[in-house]
């Protein structure tokens, strides 16, 4: 009777009653736990990962030219570059490594001496300079400047998005190099840095006047000074695409990419994707705003200023206000036109670039890995963590990683033989003006997010071959530069090599050279031949099978026709002997 009216009782009673007998203590440690496991997949640590591996980290990965000279006479005698790198245990997570280097930085301290450059089109921007000097006996008497006939390098910095000289990793680099014995410049952006903006000119992703201005009065104000340009963020778009441009011509005799976004397009679609990367993007038109409400008496007069203290995106303040000082009719077509990937096969100077992958602004889905492999002059270096400008090691996290890496490069560089050579190798890469995101106004975003672009040329052997052609040295890209007031693209003339129009041009010389020459093969065995080996050229190109399981493969898928043409062979050998016999 008893047991009847135990289970006559509801259960939902039961276990409510057995919840009050649990304590609130419990219920707090089991809510912090849930918690720590939702922050813990939210902000990507990678702590217990890390845990398992002793905290040794992971090996710096790097993609080269296997005929680079770069990697050979520099980058192989770089131990951090050729190493590991490990994240702050405290700080493994790349948005954690982010977050410490905005709010916190540990920055080492950096007396500047500050020298205003007056561009032609009656703009300024502040050079910023840091000295050996500067920082070994900053209580001397200080000159201003560099003296003409100083042989010591200099390095120029390229500051990002709405950064300056004040930075903290602009000071950790200064300051590492300055220690070294150089002497560090950063040019920081027109209006930044505490100057005002004194033209109808703006400053952009893509703007690479400034730079190139600069560089040219460093060189001739300088000219025994070997001359380096580091690029960091948008600094280093601006820096890889102005090598871009410029090719051989360029003063600069070594530079180094810092977190590079790439492709400004990709970028935005992927700033946009997640919440955690909208917090980014949120915190970045923040800055932006800033930057504009400090000039708003000229930014009002030549933007759409309504829209620029409306936006809520880095997208709507460049629909606002960058498209508008560029004269672009859309926001795309300055992103396709400011990003340096087109630019990445002109580039004939020693260049480093490196990366994060886990970069919660620039994706790794920009990075232009067949482009970088392709040119002989540059060395990617990737590493697993590490966020955007952040990749602090030590128990303590007062210093960057890349910091480090640069440190080791430029100086192996400067004492290398590559510097004072005129021109390297003409590389054999892609027309850096033709890019999948070029050859097509749109790109194609999967349902899971990845942004992938599409072409509309068609595929096949005659673009392979394209591929493997030699760019000219010409002087190639799209400058944004100031006209009447404001900003405009000018496209420059290209010089193009093209097979396809290299073989019409010489079909139609007549005598002065041969026409196309038309090979006509046998149709049954081509039809054959041709499947398997673009087969096997993909399983090469993008499976890295070794060259004996493709023997294999291809002794397989033949051994058919040849067993079925050997009978055929053979009987006609022996029907031709007994006919010589006779």
């Amino acid at each position: 009777m008893d047991y009847f009216e135990l289970s006559s009782e509801s259960p939902y009673e039961l276990l409510l009653k057995v919840a009050f007998l649990i304590p609130i203590s419990h219920y707090f440690l089991g809510f912090l736990f849930l918690l720590s496991v939702f922050l813990y997949s939210f902000i990507e640590m990678y702590f217990i990962q890390e845990l398992f591996t002793g905290f040794r980290g992971k090996p710096v990965s790097l993609t080269f030219n296997s005929c680079c000279d770069l990697y050979q006479e520099v980058v192989s005698k770089c131990k951090t570059l050729n190493g590991r790198f490990s994240s702050t245990p405290w700080l493994c997570s790349p948005h954690l490594q982010t977050a410490f280097l905005q709010f916190f930085g540990r920055a080492p301290a950096c007396k500047y001496r500050r020298q205003i450059f007056q561009l032609s089109d009656g703009g300024i921007i502040a050079l910023d300079w840091l000295r050996n000097i500067d920082v070994e006996k900053s209580s001397i008497e200080r000159f201003d400047g560099v003296w003409s006939d100083d042989k010591s390098p200099i390095m120029l910095v390229i500051p990002g998005l709405t950064s300056d000289s004040d930075s903290a990793y602009i000071k950790h680099l200064a300051f590492k190099m300055a220690k070294r014995g150089w002497n560090v410049v950063v040019s920081n952006h027109r209006g930044l840095g505490g100057v005002s903006v004194t033209s109808d000119c703006f400053y952009n992703a893509g703007w690479t006047e400034d730079a190139r201005r600069v560089i040219d009065h460093l060189h001739t104000q300088y000219p025994q000074a070997p001359l380096f340009a580091v690029g960091l963020s948008i600094g280093a778009n601006v820096l890889v695409k102005y090598l871009g441009e410029e090719g051989v011509n360029t003063a600069i005799v070594g530079a180094a990419a810092i977190c590079s976004p790439w492709d400004l397009l990709i970028c935005d679609r992927y700033i946009n994707r997640r919440l955690v990367q909208r917090v980014y993007d949120r915190a970045l038109a923040i800055g932006l705003k800033g930057y504009a409400k400090l000039h708003q008496t000229v930014m009002s007069r030549l933007a759409d200023w309504e829209g620029i203290v409306k936006a809520r995106s880095v997208r709507d303040f460049d629909h606002s206000s960058t498209r508008v000082l560029a004269d672009l009719e859309t926001v795309d077509t300055y992103y396709r036109k400011a990003s340096c990937t087109s630019y990445i096969g002109n580039v004939m100077v020693p260049l480093l670039c490196v990366s994060a992958l886990d970069d919660p602004v620039c994706t790794r889905e920009a990075i232009p890995w067949d482009e970088c492999r392709a040119n002989k002059n540059i060395v990617l270096a990737t590493t697993h963590h590490g966020g955007h400008l952040g990749c602090f090691e030590g128990m303590t996290a007062k210093s960057l990683w890349w910091v480090r890496a640069v440190d080791e490069f430029l100086c192996a560089l400067n004492s290398s033989s590559l510097i004072h050579s005129k021109k390297m190798q003409i590389t054999t890469v892609h027309s850096p003006l033709e890019t999948s995101i070029d050859q097509a106004p749109y790109v194609n975003i999967t349902e899971d997010g990845l942004v992938t672009a599409f072409s509309n040329e068609p595929s096949g052997e005659v673009g392979s071959q394209q591929n493997e052609q030699p760019v000219e040295d010409d002087k190639v890209g799209d400058r944004i530069r100031g006209v009447n007031g404001a900003m405009q693209l000018e496209t420059n003339a290209t010089t193009q090599y093209d097979p396809r129009s290299e073989s019409t041009r010489l079909g139609d010389a007549g005598s002065k050279g041969p026409g196309k020459m038309l090979v006509t093969p046998e149709p049954d065995l081509d039809a054959v031949i041709v499947p398997v080996k673009r087969c096997l050229n993909q399983l090469s190109r993008h499976s890295k099978i070794s060259m004996w399981v493709l023997a294999y493969i291809a002794i397989i898928t033949s051994w058919p026709i040849l067993g079925s043409a050997s009978p055929m062979f053979f009987k006609k050998k022996l029907r031709n002997i007994f006919s010589l016999k006779r």
